[in-house]
């Protein structure tokens, strides 16, 4: 089985590709969900709560719009909220990318895993990939993509400041999709990349519509 990173800046279109590549067969790790999921756990809640109070909870669960004013906060006080975030979380999230790699491992009919996580790098977890997308698409275009999401330019620039450079992600990388055009055209490179990489596409591939919501 092969296990494929998806690297890139924010708002690049990697969770497109990584949907191009589950519609060819393979199983997407998402890493902001797997993060999301950490975050109930009762240990990190209490965690949690024992750095930053019972103000951080909502209906006795992490509130994540909270807890993202805390860690991207101005400087000093936000970075090191992040770390100290980090040192609770990313461990354990690490351990469950591994075990569902493991898991999916053991499928003999999967060709492919696919793993979508902004920190890859900075956290070492491009280690367990094969193969290194990097989604390709200039700061403008993304930043007009992020406006659509509700986010600013300067929330931009906070959120990639705590990530790998783009390019030191894409110097790493061992492929690269050009995602600055259509959906289509993003779709039929990575069409490309997966036959490139000797996997089988599905017998009977459509482009559905679903794609490109």
């Amino acid at each position: 089985m092969l296990v494929v990173g998806i690297a890139g800046g924010v708002a690049s279109g990697k969770s497109l590709v990584a949907r191009c590549f589950q519609h060819f067969g393979a199983e997407v790790l998402d890493g902001d969900r797997i993060g999301h999921e950490v975050l109930q756990e009762p240990e990190v809640i209490q965690q949690i709560v024992h750095r930053w109070g019972d103000g951080i909870l909502d209906d006795g669960q992490i509130s994540r719009p909270r807890l993202g004013r805390i860690v991207f906060g101005p400087p000093p006080d936000g970075p090191e909220a992040l770390k100290h975030l980090e040192r609770i979380t990313h461990q354990r999230i690490g351990e469950e990318i591994q075990r569902r790699l493991d898991l999916a491992r053991h499928d003999p009919s999967r060709q492919a895993c696919v793993l979508d996580a902004a920190l890859m790098f900075k956290v070492g977890w491009d280690q367990m990939c094969d193969r290194i997308v990097f989604v390709d698409t200039p700061l403008k275009i993304r930043i007009q993509r992020s406006r659509q999401r509700g986010w600013t330019a300067v929330e931009v620039e906070k959120r990639e400041a705590n990530q790998t450079s783009v390019l030191e992600k894409k110097s790493k990388s061992t492929d690269v999709i050009d995602s600055s055009k259509s959906k289509d055209a993003t779709y039929r490179q990575a069409a490309d990349l997966w036959r490139g990489w000797g996997l089988q596409l599905p017998v009977e591939l459509f482009e559905p519509s679903t794609l490109f919501d």
